[in-house]
């Protein structure tokens, strides 16, 4: 089974969130909390020697997705032929009747649910498509300084290598989330 799945270079990531807005337009997400794609920052150190780094975070679209199991009514799959993790709206029950429990069980926070009572859960589902037509997710396509990309797992780890994790991420073995980096590395003593 092929496996999709994103690079993420912190060293180029300037927290612009070009590609939280082109994910949002490109999904007609509304104005509001729910996000496909968010921007975390980070900030460690006191004046004149601080530290700054930004993570993209998706919906990894895991090996052994959490957010599965967790769904009472089976409306989370993944697909065989490209590992995308899909959400059936339909099915789910809702931020309510649920109370989103596969929220709570991604340690990553990519289910999304609107404020509204009963709002379905939402995700990124890696531009499934865009895929079809052979192009790459909106959110890599917008990123003014290739901090993104995505593709093949494996065509991913020979090509930026297999680090799993960077600042404000953490790797689970258990589920194994389709995502390599390049780490903004914190630099010892002055500048």
């Amino acid at each position: 089974m092929m496996q999709l799945g994103f690079y993420f270079n912190q060293t180029r990531c300037t927290g612009c969130s070009a590609c939280r807005v082109a994910c949002k337009d490109w999904h007609d997400i509304p104005a509001g909390s729910a996000n496909w794609m968010r921007v975390l920052y980070t900030e460690k150190g006191k004046v004149p020697d601080v530290f700054v780094s930004y993570l993209a975070t998706p919906c990894y679209h895991c090996l052994d997705p959490v957010c599965m199991p967790a769904c009472p009514v089976n409306a989370i799959s993944k697909r065989d032929e490209n590992g995308i993790v899909l959400v059936d709206g339909e099915a789910c029950l809702g931020n309510v009747e649920c109370d989103v429990r596969c929220l709570k069980a991604c340690p990553y926070d990519a289910p999304q649910f609107g404020p509204e009572q009963g709002a379905k859960m939402q995700k990124c589902n890696l531009c499934i498509d865009r895929w079809t037509e052979k192009k790459l997710p909106v959110c890599v396509e917008a990123c003014p300084t290739r901090a993104l990309d995505s593709g093949p797992l494996d065509e991913l780890e020979s090509k930026y290598g297999n680090i799993r994790e960077t600042e404000g991420f953490a790797f689970s073995k258990s589920i194994k989330p389709a995502v390599v980096f390049k780490p903004k590395l914190q630099k010892d003593g002055p500048r």
